[in-house]
Order: structure tokens, then sequence, then C-alpha cells
């Protein structure tokens, strides 16, 4: 059911319910094994192998790899739930009303790496936070082509898009370009890949955008549209369970298209060159390797997003013409992908 937007009102903070860490702790394990059972009838070669561990300052999780099948060359599907009385600093600086309590995090996070080119790395985290009176959602889901089609980038953004307004009519349009935003490698000047959504601090109140960037195009959007009825946790809850049901239909049918493509040399290098922006990406700015490492998790856990091979080239040019240029000039320029032509 969609919320309408509304003048902003005076309304009481929205509260979790008592059993809400064991709820979304249940759904964060649910989705784990329902992408991992997807993935290996998907791969049709290899299993996931899971290895459990414990934090000793509390918590603990579960992860899953996956090497050397049919289609994935290395990919993770990782659970964790973990807490403490120390709240590290990357989110003692965006929620300093957090500080003082003792904290509580759950999520599930994934990373793909196939062996063709032709398919596309995938990257999926949903977590949920609590300290104290502070409670939130966040998370999203990108994909990352080396030699990318209209149509599957359609197909994918489409699916999101679904997802998103079962829930609410501004959800994408805030969450897309929030997406671009995040997913974006400063020191290179250019996005990860085509996106997909991403949001963070989603606690029922205030504007929908809560991201660092006042002047871009989700900040825009989301002040344009204004603040919405307030949300509840339920409905914040149903909202991150249909977003990590969307990815299986959103991934596999791109799969299927082009696993079977053949690639030679030139295809392989250039996905290992491109593969080093990932790792630059999740060593430098991404929050879930920071809080992983903040908070003394477990580090073969929060480092296996990384890929099994990849390679960096001085001065790399795209030769002009050719289909690794075409990825620079067409497909790393955020754009409306849901109506997107060939």
């Amino acid at each position: 059911m969609k919320t309408t937007l509304t003048a902003p009102v005076t309304q009481s903070k929205p509260l979790p319910p008592v059993d809400a860490k064991a709820r979304v702790s249940q759904l964060m394990r649910q989705l784990q094994d329902e992408i991992c059972q997807g993935l290996q009838l998907l791969d049709g070669v290899a299993n996931f192998q899971e290895d459990a561990w414990k934090r000793p300052e509390g918590g603990g999780g579960r992860s899953r790899v996956i090497r050397d099948g049919g289609i994935f060359e290395q990919g993770g599907v990782n659970f964790s739930e973990v807490w403490g009385s120390h709240l590290p600093p990357s989110i003692l600086a965006q929620r300093p009303e957090a500080n003082g309590h003792q904290f509580y995090a759950t999520g599930t996070s994934m990373v793909l790496h196939p062996r063709n080119p032709y398919v596309p790395t995938v990257h999926l985290n949903y977590r949920y936070f609590e300290a104290g009176p502070v409670w939130w959602f966040g998370g999203g889901i990108d994909l990352t082509p080396y030699y990318p089609f209209v149509e599957d980038v359609a197909h994918f953004h489409l699916t999101l898009k679904q997802a998103c307004e079962k829930h609410h009519s501004e959800y994408y349009p805030v969450f897309k370009p929030w997406c671009d935003e995040y997913f974006y490698l400063k020191h290179r000047q250019e996005t990860r890949g085509v996106g997909g959504i991403f949001f963070d601090y989603q606690d029922g109140e205030g504007e929908l955008y809560k991201g660092p960037d006042a002047k871009g195009v989700a900040a825009n959007y989301s002040d344009g549209v204004g603040r919405p009825q307030t949300r509840s946790w339920e409905e914040l809850f149903a909202f991150v369970q249909d977003c990590g049901r969307a990815f299986l239909p959103a991934y596999t049918p791109i799969v299927q298209r082009r696993q079977s493509m053949e690639y030679g040399d030139r295809q392989r290098n250039f996905q290992l060159y491109r593969r080093g922006r990932y790792v630059e990406f999740n060593l430098v700015y991404d929050r879930g390797t920071i809080f992983g490492l903040q908070t003394n998790g477990r580090t073969e856990s929060i480092l296996m997003s990384l890929p099994p091979l990849v390679r960096w080239e001085y001065g790399y040019q795209p030769e002009p013409n050719t289909p690794e240029a075409e990825l620079y000039e067409v497909f790393l320029k955020p754009q409306d992908w849901v109506n997107k032509k060939d």
C-alpha cells in the first residue's frame, strides 16, 4: 500500500516492536538462505560452504562462500548480528544522539564475481540498527557490468522500481539517484557501475533522503516532494523484505542470458582491470566494510567481497569506438534506465 505525501505534522516518533531484533534477525537469515539456494541452482556446479563465527564482544554470523563454480568464480552471502556498548566513530559521526547507548546491528550482505566478463558483478546489503531510542533500516543493491546491455540494466532497475512502488511512490525516484551518488569513486570521478537503489537512516521520520550531498539529485528530488507521512517500523520492515526478495528476479535472467557468451583474453583482462574499481570502492568508501572493521568484525567475512583475481594498469584508456569505451561513455553515466531504449 503506497504512502501519500502530506504537509509535515507533529507526530510521536515511531517505535519498533518489542520483538524487532528477533524478527529482523530471522528475516536476514531467511534472505541468506533463499539467495544461496537460488544461486546454487543458477550456478549448477558449486555449492556454498558455510563458516560460522562468533564475535568476542557480542554476536556473530554465518559466512557462506561459493568458489570455482559453473558461473561464479567467487562470491559470498553473509549474515551477521553484533551488539555491544561502544559505538564505532562512523555511526557517531552521523547519529550523535546514539552516543551512550548499547547498540545492536544485523544484516545480510552479498557480492558475486562471475567468471564470464559478460555476466555482471552484483552487490546487495540490507541492515538494521538500534541504539537506545535510535533505530533505522538501510541498504541497497547495485549492478556492476563490464560489457553491459541496455535490456539487462533496464530489467534490473524495473524490478527494483516495482518492489519500491509496492510501498511508496517516491522511494525509487529518491533511492535510485542516492545509489548513483553513493557508489561513486570520487578519486576516479566515475560511478562504480549502473546503480540500483540505496537508502540509509530510514526511521519513518523526516525526508526520504538522509545522505551527505544536500545539493545532489536525490536531495533535490526529496526536498521537492517534502516529508511523507510518518512511516511505521512495520512498513519499513515490509519494504526491506520486498527489496531483499527482489534480488533473484532482478539478477537471474541477466545471468541466464549472458552466461554462455564466448569471450577471450581481451574481455577477461578488461574485466580484471575493472574489478580494481570494486576493490578501491570497498576499501575506501563502503560503509559496511568500515563499520565491520571498526566494530572488530570478522576480517575474512568483511573482505569476502573482494574478487579472487584483479589487475591494475597505469594510465589505462579504452580504445575509441569499442565496447570498453561504451562502458565509460554510456553506462557509467547515471540516467533513466527503466525507460532507456537501445
